[in-house]
C-alpha cells in the first residue's frame, strides 16, 4: 500500500482529529476483519504526539480505537476528542488487567491489534545511571509492553488472527551518547519482538516493529523532567556535556533536520494493520534510512565516529 501524505501540523497540536481524507478511507482489504468489534485496536500512550495521532487516524478510517493514557486528566482528555478513552499504567500490572478486562468487556472477547507505544527517553550518560533509574526506564518500555501483549495474545489466538505493532526506534539499532538507558530499552525491545515473530510464524498474528526517527512531540520534555529526577548533574564527569543536553531538551521545535510530523507513522501504522503481508521493519524519517544503511556497509569503528557527531 503506497500513498503520500500532506506536510500539516501534527495532531497533538490540535484539539481535533486529523483532517487528512485519506484516514477516512472505508477497510476494504479481504483480510481486514468485517465487524467492528473485530476491528477493535487497543492503543498505549495516547496523550499526546505518536498515540494521540494514531488513535485519531484510527479512528477516522474505521477502527474502533481504544486510545489508553496513565494520567487520569489524560484520559478524560481524550474522551471529549470524541475517543474510547481508558487508563493504563504500564509501570502497574493491575492497571494493565484492568483496561485489558475492560477492552474484552466491550468487543465480546476480541482484539484485532495492539499498538505497543507509551515510553520514554531517560537521558544520561551510562555512568550516571543509577539502578533503579534503569529500572525505571525498562518497567515503562519493556517489562510493561511485554506484559500487556501476552494479555492480548491468547485472545488473539482463539480468535486465530491479529496485529502486534511495536514502536521502536532508531536507537533500537544504533547507539547515541546521553541514550544509554533509551538505547538499551529498545534494543531489548527488538530482540524480543523478533524472537516473538519467529515463535508465532504458523499463526495468523504478525509481529511489526516500527523504527522512527525525529518526530513531533512532547517527547523531549518528559525526556527532561526524567533527567532532572535521576541524573546528578553537579557531580558528573559530563557536566559539560548535560549543559548541551539541556539546551537540546529544552528548544522549542524540531532540534534535528528531516524531523517529521507523528503523521508518518500513522501511514506505516496503516499498512501493517492492513497489508496481508505486514513487513517485520518499517523505518521512518530519512535518518533511519540513513543509518538502517550505514549500519550495514560500516565497520563498527567508522560507525561510531559518524553517531559520535550526531
Amino acid at each position: 500500500m503506497a500513498f503520500s501524505l500532506p506536510v500539516s501540523l501534527p495532531c497533538y497540536w490540535r484539539n481535533t482529529a486529523c483532517p487528512h481524507e485519506l484516514f477516512k478511507t472505508n477497510l476494504t482489504n479481504p483480510a481486514m476483519p468485517e465487524h467492528n468489534n473485530t476491528r477493535a485496536i487497543l492503543i498505549t500512550g495516547c496523550s499526546s504526539g505518536i498515540g494521540l495521532c494514531v488513535a485519531q487516524g484510527l479512528k477516522q478510517r474505521g477502527y474502533r480505537v481504544f486510545a489508553t493514557a496513565r494520567q487520569t486528566a489524560d484520559v478524560s482528555r481524550l474522551s471529549d476528542l470524541g475517543l474510547e478513552s481508558l487508563q493504563l499504567d504500564l509501570d502497574n500490572s493491575d492497571s494493565i488487567n484492568l483496561a485489558v478486562d475492560e477492552v474484552l468487556s466491550r468487543t465480546n472477547g476480541q482484539l484485532f491489534a495492539l499498538f505497543n507505544n507509551g515510553a520514554y527517553a531517560q537521558i544520561g550518560a551510562v555512568e550516571d545511571l543509577s539502578r533503579e533509574a534503569l529500572r525505571a526506564q525498562f518497567e515503562t518500555n519493556l517489562f510493561g509492553w511485554h506484559e500487556l501483549t501476552c494479555r492480548i495474545l491468547p485472545v488473539m489466538r482463539q480468535q486465530g488472527y491479529g496485529r502486534i505493532i511495536q514502536n521502536s526506534s532508531i536507537l533500537g539499532f544504533v547507539a547515541l551518547p546521553f541514550r544509554g538507558a533509551y538505547n538499551a530499552s529498545k534494543y531489548a525491545l527488538e530482540g524480543l519482538s523478533d524472537t516473538l515473530r519467529l515463535e508465532l510464524h504458523d499463526t495468523n498474528i504478525f509481529i511489526s516493529l516500527i523504527e522512527p526517527g525525529p518526530i513531533e512531540s512532547r517527547f523531549r520534555a518528559n525526556s527532561y523532567k526524567a533527567f532532572k529526577q535521576h541524573i546528578d548533574k553537579a557531580h558528573s564527569p559530563f557536566q559539560k556535556q548535560y549543559e548541551a543536553v539541556e539546551a537540546r531538551l529544552t528548544k522549542k521545535g524540531p532540534v534535528v533536520p528531516f524531523t517529521l510530523p507523528p503523521e508518518a507513522v500513522l501511514k506505516k501504522v496503516i499498512h501493517a494493520l492492513e497489508s496481508k503481508r505486514p513487513r517485520e521493519r518499517y523505518y521512518v524519517t530519512f535518518p533511519t534510512q540513513l543509518f538502517g544503511t550505514l549500519k550495514r556497509l560500516l565497520s563498527t569503528r567508522t560507525l561510531d565516529r559518524a553517531l559520535r557527531k550526531v
